[in-house]
């Protein structure tokens, strides 16, 4: 829905196009268990009946599904956000996109909230091969705990997530939790209660995040953009209109820092496809209309048939009180970080191949599904290209099942469930394969290993 309504506003028309190139078990490696991986490859709803140990080792059934296709959704969506990220790496664009990305709950051994496999530490290990600092932004109503739990002891990356606390799921994300060791002060926690509306949330945001800009330094910037923080959300109980939401993405662009933008949680699909598209416009640099266009999801929209929605009447339990002993707790923090922790020099570890297929190149005119019905809009070209955007390119020998995306999307992220406590170093993991393939032209040799230890 969202890339229909991408394409009929003319904004594809300003971005390069990729299929994801999908992830291979070694690329999933980088960050989960073996078993782990080789579970996800092999249960499927015939076999799982005979697996149910397997099933609760690694929390797959309940919030979690076994689906026809899963293995391969994980690889797409995965090699979606670590092909951005590259894209990141070599310069090729400014901003990337992945809105099939963001799957933020999951663990080295566990899935947690339809979060099987988490994109974002992928991505953020694929960044850190370039960047001796990257930052993580969560703006779901969810807590990011799978992101912040992979990386709790490094200075390397600083996480910082926005969301509600108490009494939901998955029940982490407390102010007082800071980071331990090295990465002492490298977690934020902004814990919120029901009915934020946009004043209250940027009250927040803007001074927390341009103290982090300013302290932590980063080189890359990775922004999960769950929709579920949006008013009238079936599961999360926000107020944020989408344009409260979209000024998240606007700040954070505002910096001209390498940015990443993922997808995520959001249950009330039609304002999850709004938001998105609206974001998309954002980091392009665009006004997008409300009046939506005509499209083969148009009635999903109505009865209004506009892109935004006016957020409802609902009491904001977040007083100016609580706001300020918030922003003051964590503006406090931040003080006492080092300024743009160094990494030691050493040898720097070889990009990741990138032969990548640009649907740009090959049709102009179809870069959605060649079998949809979907016809590009020609009337709504966008005078000038202010960003570009990237989201990935697919392997010719996959074999992936068509559709397994699309039919997992709907579910994306969260319910409940309560992490694990496993912690990376970002700078001690090694690998021995590279990441994801993208396919390009012009390729460099593949990366053997991450980011060393500084």
């Amino acid at each position: 829905m969202t890339h229909a309504l991408l394409a009929h506003y003319g904004l594809l028309q300003n971005m390069q196009v990729f299929k994801p190139c999908p992830a291979r078990d070694r690329d999933l490696c980088r960050f989960h268990a073996d078993d782990y991986v080789n579970f996800l490859r092999s249960i499927t709803p015939e076999t799982q009946q005979d697996q149910l140990r397997q099933l609760k080792r690694f929390n797959v059934g309940e919030d979690c599904p076994v689906f026809d296709g899963l293995y391969s959704f994980c690889q797409t969506y995965a090699g979606g956000s670590v092909g951005g990220a590259v894209k990141l790496n070599h310069g090729l664009c400014d901003i990337a996109i992945n809105w099939a990305g963001g799957l933020h709950h999951a663990k080295k051994c566990e899935a947690s909230g339809f979060c099987y496999v988490n994109d974002i530490v992928l991505a953020i290990l694929e960044l850190l091969k370039t960047h001796q600092r990257v930052l993580y932004v969560d703006i779901d109503i969810h807590h990011g705990d799978g992101v912040e739990e992979a990386f709790y002891t490094s200075d390397r990356v600083m996480t910082v997530s926005f969301h509600k606390f108490g009494d939901y799921f998955p029940g982490t994300g407390d102010i007082r939790d800071i980071g331990y060791s090295k990465g002492k002060y490298y977690s934020l926690n902004v814990p919120l209660d029901d009915g934020i509306d946009d004043e209250s949330y940027h009250y927040l945001f803007k001074p927390i995040m341009g103290k982090v800009m300013e302290v932590f330094k980063p080189g890359a910037v990775v922004l999960q953009c769950g929709a579920d923080s949006l008013s009238g959300d079936r599961l999360g109980c926000f107020n944020l209109s989408i344009k409260g939401h979209a000024e998240c993405v606007k700040f954070m662009r505002s910096f001209n820092v390498p940015l990443l933008l993922l997808g995520g949680g959001g249950y009330t699909i039609r304002n999850v496809a709004r938001c998105w598209c609206y974001e998309t416009g954002v980091a392009l640099g665009t006004e997008v209309e409300d009046q939506l266009p005509q499209h083969e999801y148009y009635e999903y929209f109505g009865p209004d048939y506009t892109l935004h929605v006016a957020p409802s009447n609902m009491e904001n339990k977040n007083s100016r009180q609580l706001l300020e002993d918030i922003r003051n707790n964590l503006l406090e923090n931040l003080s006492k970080l080092q300024h743009a922790p160094s990494v030691q020099f050493q040898e720097r570890p070889p990009d990741t191949d990138l032969p990548e297929a640009d649907e740009d190149q090959d049709d102009a005119d179809e870069r959605w599904d060649p079998d949809s019905d979907m016809e590009v809009d020609e009337k709504r070209p966008i005078p000038t290209r202010v960003k570009r955007e990237a989201v990935e390119p697919e392997r010719k020998d996959s074999g992936a099942p068509k559709g397994a995306a699309e039919q997992a999307r709907g579910f994306d992220s969260a319910t409940n469930e309560i992490a694990s406590t496993q912690s990376v170093d970002a700078g001690a993991m090694v690998i021995d394969e590279p990441t994801v393939k993208v396919e390009l032209e012009t390729s460099n040799k593949a990366s053997n290993q991450m980011y060393p230890k500084p």
